[in-house]
């Protein structure tokens, strides 16, 4: 179960990363004093300004056709997926929605370290063991952890306080 769980974790992740969404910042915009001291930073430092990279959502969806539809109607279309991959990814301008048939149970917020809303390469960004580390520092343990040990690509994952899980994934 673990393993599969795994595995659509990643697959999710992989797909929406490659179509990106609005990059997310959880800090307020920088003065331009704190913008000078930004650009002297170590990309893989985590810091008050905490890059997360890109923004998906993933939706966990009892029909296919009906919530592309639904959607569909809202102005959104088809980006990626097929209904024999049970997914869809659904796109409005810079939104985007994953609706997900079979493949977990509850909505997932995903952030893309180190990519933007376009899937390119950012320059400046926290790496996910760093990330998981401060979260880590902070009393947040993770539900899946990213190995430590390595480097580039990784991935974890946090419940917030009302059972909302966030997919930390780097593809970088």
């Amino acid at each position: 179960m673990e393993q599969n769980r795994r595995k659509w974790l990643t697959r999710i992740g992989v797909t929406l990363a490659g179509i990106g969404l609005a990059k997310f910042k959880l800090a307020a915009s920088p003065t331009q004093g704190s913008q000078q001291e930004e650009s002297k930073r170590v990309p893989n430092q985590v810091a008050d300004g905490m890059k997360l990279g890109a923004f998906s959502v993933s939706l966990n969806v009892k029909n296919l056709q009906a919530s592309k539809q639904f959607y569909e109607h809202l102005g959104f279309t088809a980006f990626a997926g097929a209904p024999e991959q049970n997914y869809f990814i659904m796109k409005n301008g810079n939104a985007l929605i994953g609706l997900f048939h079979g493949m977990f149970e509850k909505t997932i917020l995903t952030f893309n370290p180190g990519w933007d809303e376009n899937a390119q390469k950012v320059e400046k960004y926290n790496d996910v063991r760093n990330i998981q580390r401060h979260l880590k520092s902070k009393g947040i343990k993770p539900v899946s952890e990213a190995d430590e040990k390595t480097s580039g690509p990784g991935s974890l994952m946090v419940v917030d306080p009302d059972g909302n899980q966030i997919l930390i994934d780097q593809h970088v």
